[in-house]
């Protein structure tokens, strides 16, 4: 039996960044000094994304994470706990700035991003052992690799003791090794991602399908992959199953898989089922990039709950 949404409390371990987003007609050149239009400011970063879209999917949620001590820093944190979000193990770092994006949007929908971690990679595996009690006491850990890989392992790890949940959503794109994708219940890459822990090339569900069974030939025991504007994929030692995307007007799609993984994890520690768990997900995914902005896109409970009464009636 699925439990509320307020019942459940999460956890997740990740990055937080400041966004700078404009709008631009393309990439520039090197060497090209280019305009680009509607400067916008956001809180971001994949890790406090998720966050953010666990909280306003109603769970109860602790972010551990790390910012400098500056006023971006200032700034984030007060966006985290403005969404009731617990930031008591955020750390500051009074060494390196605060993590920054700096992201382009194109006509086609598409984006670009750079990113330089900065405060994010000054987070170790004693901030995770600082935050073990309330890992142990939570339904279930999410994180990401924008953070120093020795710190998602001690999360995982730290989680899998405690017999919790665990899912990684494996983004932004970089090499991990087996051992740490082993420890995730659930493995979520888009298909960047997958083509960088496969080294494999993806073109279409069926090349998606085969490299998501390279990572279970390494141990992983389910993967759900994020395939854009194709929708989602779980790939097990079973099957295979391909989840339709939802029709939308794509505005920003920066915070999608954000979005559509802080879902995945507060459903299944609801108890839900895994295909209602990912078709939820692929809700809160599509409502993310019909707004601008990582974090003002995020939906809430009720938004992807009227969302889902629309689509059940459109033939």
């Amino acid at each position: 039996m699925a439990r509320r949404t307020e019942e459940v409390h999460v956890v997740v371990v990740g990055s937080t960044n400041f966004d700078v987003v404009v709008k631009a007609g393309r990439l520039p050149k090197e060497g090209e000094s280019m305009l680009a239009t509607n400067l916008k400011f956001f809180p971001g970063g994949k890790g406090a994304n998720q966050a953010v879209g666990a909280a306003r999917l109603g769970a109860r949620t602790t972010f551990i994470g790390s910012v400098g001590q500056d006023m971006i820093g200032d700034f984030l944190i007060r966006g985290l706990e403005s969404n009731a979000i617990d930031t008591t193990y955020v750390k500051r770092d009074a060494q390196r700035s605060t993590g920054c994006a700096l992201i382009m949007l194109f006509p086609n929908g598409n984006n670009s991003i750079v990113v330089d971690p900065a405060a994010n990679f000054s987070l170790t595996p004693a901030d995770i052992e600082r935050a073990a009690e309330v890992i142990a006491q939570a339904d279930a850990l999410s994180t990401v690799l924008e953070v120093p890989l020795e710190v998602v392992e001690a999360a995982l790890r730290t989680a899998r003791k405690a017999g919790i949940l665990t899912v990684l959503d494996a983004g932004p794109p970089r090499n991990c090794p087996p051992e740490i994708l082993k420890l995730a219940d659930i493995v979520s890459p888009n298909e960047t991602e997958l083509e960088q822990l496969t080294g494999e090339e993806i073109s279409g569900r069926v090349s998606a399908r085969e490299a998501a069974e390279k990572l279970l030939d390494l141990g992983v025991k389910t993967v759900v992959l994020k395939l854009g504007s194709d929708g989602s994929m779980l790939v097990t030692g079973k099957s295979s199953k391909h989840f339709p995307a939802c029709k939308v007007r794509a505005v920003d799609p920066t915070a999608a898989g954000d979005a559509f993984t802080a879902a995945l994890t507060v459903q299944l520690a609801q108890g839900a089922k895994m295909d209602a768990a990912i078709r939820f997900a692929n809700l809160a995914g599509a409502l993310a990039v019909t707004k601008l902005g990582a974090q003002p896109s995020l939906p809430t409970l009720e938004e992807v709950e009227a969302f889902a009464a629309r689509a059940a009636k459109t033939p």
